[in-house]
């Protein structure tokens, strides 16, 4: 009989669903949150993806044959500073109109949930079903997991550490969308150009992706997750800084 996949990997999709959603649910049910705010969110994120999309189609393959670590995290941290932070502020600045502070948060949570809750955790959830379920009556499939995605098939220690980063990853991506989406929201309200300089800061935090591999996945989760929670911290201290002055309320 052939070996499944461990049902503890279903642990990771489902708990980034919970992570992405829930919150979201209860900003909604509170009516801090509307769907007009999403839908803003939807626009800005997934037109940086589409553009990621090409540019790297385009150019990824010609950066990568400079072998050059340094080189491909700049060309990540910059994609993502420019695309995925720029047009979450081009988007929002264009319906400032519509927007206020209280969006801010809604608007940081909405993009997280695009990308972690719709774009990863969902398709992943259907992957590991239909792997479960096909593993057992297809050679073929057995054959090129085990060749692609040997990860899969670990003792169950080993499978919990995988889950629990991969968890972890998740959790620091939802603190930076969260942290640029809040202070897009504050420069488009405010003016103040300096809040879009401040998130593109934090989303250049992707120049460490080609580092993984180097400094070892709890290393770099670690170091993630420790760079998100100051992004995320430093947002709540420009958020307490601005509801003193009367502009917004706080995260």
């Amino acid at each position: 009989m052939l070996q499944n996949i461990d049902p503890v990997y279903f642990t990771t999709p489902v708990a980034v669903m919970l992570i992405s959603f829930i919150p979201v649910i209860y900003l909604f049910r509170k009516r801090k949150l509307s769907t007009r705010i999403m839908f803003y969110a939807f626009i800005a994120y997934f037109s940086a993806i589409a553009l990621k999309t090409v540019v790297q189609e385009l150019t990824l393959n010609y950066v990568q044959h400079m072998m050059n670590t340094y080189l491909l995290g700049f060309y990540y941290g910059v994609q993502t500073s420019i695309f995925e932070v720029g047009i979450a502020y081009l988007v929002v600045n264009h319906y400032r109109e519509n927007v206020n502070y209280e969006d801010a948060l809604g608007y940081g949570l909405s993009l997280g949930m695009w990308e972690n809750g719709v774009l990863i955790a969902i398709p992943l959830l259907l992957d590991y079903t239909v792997y479960y379920i096909m593993i057992p009556r297809s050679q073929e499939l057995y054959s090129i997991l085990i060749k692609e995605a040997p990860s899969l098939f670990l003792p169950v220690s080993l499978a919990l550490q995988i889950v629990g980063f991969s968890i972890l990853e998740r959790v620091s991506s939802m603190l930076l969308h969260i942290s640029w989406g809040y202070l897009t929201v504050l420069a488009a309200l405010t003016g103040r150009k300096v809040y879009v300089i401040y998130g593109m800061a934090i989303g250049f935090t992707d120049f460490l992706v080609p580092f993984e591999e180097i400094l070892g996945l709890a290393a770099f989760e670690t170091i993630v997750f420790i760079m998100a929670a100051s992004a995320f911290a430093f947002t709540y201290y420009i958020s307490l800084k601005n509801k003193k002055q009367g502009r917004e309320s706080n995260l």
